[in-house]
């Protein structure tokens, strides 16, 4: 099995920074995918970000392109997400998850969330 752990959530105001980590651990760390998700107040879980393990290739979703950056260290089985110029609709819970392989349909592993405030 795979446990996730996020961390560096935080209250912040608008414009400012913050940098997501999220540490695997698991005997063997080799996934095809691991994802950014956040779910704000009254809104769906939407997908913010997604790295594949072993490219680097990202995605991005409109909402935060060229504000957020993806980035993976395979040392460490870390993701990370730098934020910047947050703003207030930023405010969410952010979770990290892993797709194992190309093959699976959802996301089985999923961190416990860290919140992210962003005041006006």
């Amino acid at each position: 099995q795979v446990q996730l752990v996020e961390s560096g959530g935080g209250l912040v105001q608008a414009g400012d920074s913050l940098r997501l980590s999220c540490a695997a651990s698991a005997r063997s760390f080799s996934p095809y995918r691991m994802g950014w998700f956040r779910q704000a107040p009254g809104k769906e879980r939407e997908v913010v970000a997604r790295i594949a393990w072993a490219t680097g290739i990202s995605y991005y979703a409109d909402s935060v392109k060229g504000r957020f950056t993806i980035s993976r260290d395979h040392a460490k089985n870390t993701v990370y997400l730098q934020m910047n110029s947050l703003k207030p609709e930023d405010t969410a819970v952010y979770y990290c998850a892993v797709q194992p392989s190309l093959g699976d349909v959802t996301y089985p592993y999923w961190g416990q969330g860290t919140q992210v405030t962003v005041s006006s």
